[in-house]
């Protein structure tokens, strides 16, 4: 029994100094996993900031959630897989970009926000923006005019029909293609268009046809929008920081290690052992599911670091209490995490209700604390829960079982204290035959005898 509990106490030493290697080294060529590949925040990387607002007023949620989508999709066209787009307040949206430090480029990259149409030569909208899913440059390999390129767009299911009905109605003559009422170009109907793909063809450059379809897509957007401002932020105060936090974590975490294992010996052991482990497992999550960090974001780990410790010290106390009523060293452990569970859970799902309504009702940075707090409390309660527990329970099985190696030294004044009672009860049993007295409050709950 005591080899398998040294070789399952081996096997756990190794998990989690493999969990420790992969956050600090990653794995693989790409380094997954690996706490330097976690993406930064705005805060912290630095980026440009652009804050627009809709022109229409009063724009429904509705309008306001599906412009957001659409500009996360553009953003991730071009390769900004860090950017975040929020709604500000009642009707503006924030695009944070990090890592970039040319607001200009961004801008012109994105084009500007602005309403789309498709107008017959009556004056006739025949399609809107919300009718395009998407347009794409490409090369013309069908023309006899040399180098040519074309522009393929994609129409949603309502868009197939409108377009559908207007080309048939205006075959040889011109639809043109509205950007902000300037018309971007005016192509000629060909024929009926029926299969929800059309195609723009003769222009002369393939600039031309990426800007074009630039536009498109971006004009596809249910509101037309308007800059307010854009700014480039600085990633000094980032990196200042994360070098600061990142110090500030280290040393933190060394105390609290200490001071658990001085002041619970064993247990505490266990559970600096277990904190290293839910460090290093946050990290290599973080790098894993590609969570953005931001400076909140640091905020919710550290406020999960102490509820991690304030589970193990809830356990621990429940141990010594039971040890404490003289049980056998194996049954208080059992018994300790076993009472300290519903204390633990009730603890960190109140917590946790709160982190989803703040990632949820919340915006930008908010959400990033919402989101490595929330994801912390899961970490946290599996590493005490489980983690803790296989640890302190190997160290019983390996034989070492001395109460003082749990810290219990004071847990003999729970007994007295308990005696104490007892005896107290006796005294008044006997002094006062006529008054009956009960045993859980000597002092208040008494009555004469009937």
């Amino acid at each position: 029994m005591k080899g398998k509990s040294i070789a399952a106490l081996l096997l756990t030493t190794i998990v989690i100094v493999g969990t420790v290697w992969i956050a600090l080294n990653g794995i693989g060529s790409n380094q997954t996993g690996r706490a330097q590949n976690i993406h930064l925040g705005l805060d912290l990387a630095g980026g440009v900031s652009i804050t627009y607002a809709p022109e229409k007023e009063d724009p429904t949620d509705k309008d306001i959630a599906d412009t957001i989508y659409k500009l996360q999709k553009r953003i991730d066209e071009k390769g900004y897989v860090e950017a975040e787009i929020y709604r500000e307040g009642d009707n503006r949206i924030n695009v944070d970009i990090p890592g970039v430090t040319d607001a200009n480029k961004v801008l012109e990259e994105l084009g500007k926000p602005g309403n789309l149409e498709f107008v017959d030569e009556n004056g006739n909208i025949v399609l809107t923006g919300s009718d395009i899913k998407d347009a794409n440059p490409d090369k013309d390999s069908s023309s006899t005019l040399g180098a040519s390129y074309l522009i393929k767009l994609d129409l949603t299911d309502e868009g197939t029909t409108k377009f559908a009905e207007a080309t048939k109605e205006n075959i040889g003559k011109v639809i043109y293609i509205m950007y902000n009422d300037e018309v971007l170009i005016a192509p000629t109907v060909q024929g009926v268009i029926s299969n929800g793909t059309a195609v723009i063809t003769h222009i002369d450059t393939y600039e031309r046809a990426n800007d074009l379809a630039t536009n498109i897509r971006i004009g596809a957007l249910p509101l037309k929008l308007s800059e307010l401002r854009s700014n480039v932020v600085g990633a000094k105060m980032g990196l200042d920081a994360i070098n600061t936090s990142v110090s500030a974590g280290f040393i933190g975490l060394l105390i609290i290690m200490a001071f658990m294992t001085v002041y619970y010996r064993l247990p505490g052991l266990a559970s600096a052992i277990a904190l290293l482990f839910y460090t290093a497992l946050m990290l290599v999550v973080l790098s894993v599911a590609g969570i953005t960090l931001t400076l909140p974001g640091i905020a919710g780990i550290i406020l999960s670091v102490g509820m991690a410790v304030d589970a193990n010290v809830i356990i621990f106390s429940r141990i010594k209490e039971e040890l404490g009523m003289e049980k056998t060293l194996r049954a208080s452990v059992k018994s300790g995490f076993r009472k300290a569970t519903s204390a633990i859970l009730d603890g960190n799902i109140t917590t946790m209700i709160a982190a989803i309504v703040l990632f949820v009702m919340g915006t930008g940075t908010i959400k990033g604390f919402a989101q490595t707090l929330g994801l912390g409390i899961i970490v946290s309660m599996f590493t005490a829960l489980v983690i803790t527990r296989v640890i302190v329970t190997l160290f019983v099985m390996m034989g070492l079982k001395s109460k003082k190696l749990y810290g219990v030294d004071r847990g003999h004044k729970i007994l007295d204290i308990i005696k104490t009672k007892k005896n107290l009860v006796r005294h008044i049993d006997r002094r006062y035959p006529d008054w009956y007295c009960h045993d859980a409050c000597p002092y208040g709950n008494a009555g004469k005898r009937s």
